[in-house]
């Protein structure tokens, strides 16, 4: 039985591999927006996010890093601080990868994932545009 537990959770995780490998490398936002509002590009000028398949760094003013879990099958995300001013906190995203930008919208409050690439309207949404550095 501990056999097929193992092999099960393997094969997830391949899966997700796949899904998500093409999200590994440098990122570095080109819009954001919160709110209603669209971000000026000095606010986010020096911000860089680093995903290896699970992990992530993210430097702003300071440096978070955390796991990144994806569900398979969906565009969900799940982001756990491990290191950090967000230590300890869990964020709920959803993504969306082409024409070589990474879209990601947050749930600052991580109790529900977004239904949508939109943030007007809700001051707890924050989505940044991503292009490969």
């Amino acid at each position: 039985m501990r056999l097929i537990t193992i092999i099960s959770l393997l094969i997830l995780n391949i899966g997700s591999a796949k899904q998500t490998g093409k999200l590994n490398g440098t990122w570095v936002p080109v819009k954001e927006t919160m709110g209603k509002m669209t971000l000026p590009p000095a606010s986010f000028g020096t911000q860089k996010l680093v995903i290896a398949d699970s992990t992530y760094t993210f430097t702003a003013e300071s440096v978070d890093k955390g796991i990144c879990r994806y569900t398979e099958g969906s565009n969900k995300m799940d982001i756990y601080s491990k290191e950090g001013v967000n230590t300890g906190k869990h964020f709920t995203a959803i993504y969306k990868y082409e024409n070589d930008q990474l879209t990601i919208c947050y749930n600052l409050k991580g109790d529900s994932y977004p239904e949508a690439f939109d943030t007007s309207g809700n001051p707890a949404l924050f989505m940044s545009v991503f292009k490969r550095m």
